[in-house]
């Protein structure tokens, strides 16, 4: 069995019920859902809340909910590993033989069946506790980022050391996505390192925004408009 497991709380503090607050036309979360069903990969589709409102819009959008996350895993600390070790628990105590689990963030509309695809099939890649996961480059060297001194107002290099060196010289670096992991049930209920020994699934810049302030909402939504107006003109995916 595949299963793809949604996490959706209901108690987001900086954009008060985001999981289900109309983003372009439907619920956040319809997003994710749709992309999970477009994609073809997932015997049962769930998401994993506290929220009876939440579970309700899922259910709505064809989305299950077999359960009521529990509290200890539904406050501002909760990690994502813990809550889909949870979800994984709780269907092979109800009798269910899972072969990969893939994460969903609720908050990431622009995410791509295609890729839900591809990182299913690179699964087979990887050891049977390592995820596959989308991730995109920065937009600027990370060698030459810069940190302020708040008592004297200073800049200064975290690597002094690549200040003469050319751009296109320095090596690329990437960062998580934040929108799908695809692992085996032995991956999510490990303790470790998610990002370690992993698998990239590469996606362009411009298809990744955090949501996480009203401005990250904001940017999402000029962004979802833009690219729907050129995907009907026939242009970018």
């Amino acid at each position: 069995m595949k299963l793809c497991v949604i996490p959706a709380r209901g108690g987001s503090k900086r954009i008060p019920r985001k999981n289900i607050r109309e983003f372009y036309g439907k619920p956040m979360i319809a997003w994710s859902i749709e992309a999970a069903r477009a994609s073809g990969c997932f015997d049962q589709i769930i998401v994993s809340t506290d929220d009876a409102e939440i579970a309700d819009v899922a259910r709505q959008w064809h989305a299950d909910v077999p359960f009521m996350r529990p509290a200890e895993l539904a406050d501002d600390f909760a990690g994502t590993t813990p809550v889909v070790a949870h979800a994984v628990q709780w269907l092979q105590a109800h009798g269910h033989q899972l072969k990969a689990v893939c994460c969903l963030y609720a908050t990431a509309p622009f995410v791509e069946a295609a890729d839900i695809k591809e990182a299913l099939r690179m699964l087979d890649q990887v050891a049977d506790d390592r995820f596959v996961f989308t991730a995109t480059a920065y937009p600027s060297p990370i060698q030459r980022a810069l940190r302020l001194d708040l008592a004297s107002g200073e800049a200064h290099m975290w690597q002094p050391e690549h200040f003469k060196k050319r751009s296109q010289d320095l090596e690329p670096a990437y960062h998580d996505a934040g929108q799908f992991y695809w692992g085996q049930p032995k991956a999510w209920l490990s303790s470790g390192n998610l990002f370690e020994g992993s698998k990239l699934l590469l996606v362009p810049t411009w298809r990744v925004q955090d949501i996480d302030t009203q401005e990250d909402w904001t940017r999402a939504e000029l962004l979802c408009k833009v690219l729907s107006g050129i995907t009907k003109n026939g242009g970018l995916p």
